[in-house]
């Protein structure tokens, strides 16, 4: 083959193989390559499992759940119809610690349902605009350390 210098024969195959440099002063560019390559990919197994072990896992405490209303429309309801209940979509929610102070606010989503991750502790929720006739709230609820408290409220529209 031309253009390929002959092995040394006092080399091992491995280390002839890994000659990035030929006996005529000729630098292997493919060889260059790979081995950038490979040092590449093997700094950045290292980094990312250095990484990875150093990692905590982050454990989120919160409320999360549903608000819904019923009656959805005036006159009698069977009960266990579906009309019976509906969703509070877009709702604004204001979150007050045990000692009156302001901690956060949150908005449902169109299905009613919301997720707010908050410290551990003693919590009320009211509702930010009073849409019906009857308060709607406040919620109490008491959020535990490394979980999400399922909560599921219902607002009456005050529609007889």
């Amino acid at each position: 083959m031309e253009g390929v210098p002959p092995r040394n024969s006092t080399q091992p195959p491995a280390i002839a193989s890994l000659q990035l440099i030929s006996f005529h002063g000729e630098i292997n560019v493919q060889k260059v390559r790979r081995t950038f390559l490979l040092f590449i990919g093997l700094a950045m197994t290292w980094a990312n499992s250095a990484f990875a072990r150093d990692a905590t896992p982050v454990t989120t405490s919160g409320i999360e759940g549903i608000v819904t209303i019923s009656p959805t429309r005036p006159g009698p309801s069977r009960a266990g119809s579906e009309n019976a209940r509906g969703a509070l979509a877009n709702a604004g929610f204001n979150v007050v610690d045990d000692k009156g102070g302001a901690v956060t606010s949150f908005t449902t989503d169109a299905a009613g349902r919301f997720r707010v991750p908050l410290k551990p502790g003693r919590y009320r929720i009211s509702l930010t605009e009073q849409r019906f006739p009857r308060p709607c709230g406040p919620f109490e609820v008491e959020v535990n350390a490394g979980k999400m408290t399922p909560v599921q409220w219902n607002c009456d529209t005050g529609m007889r």
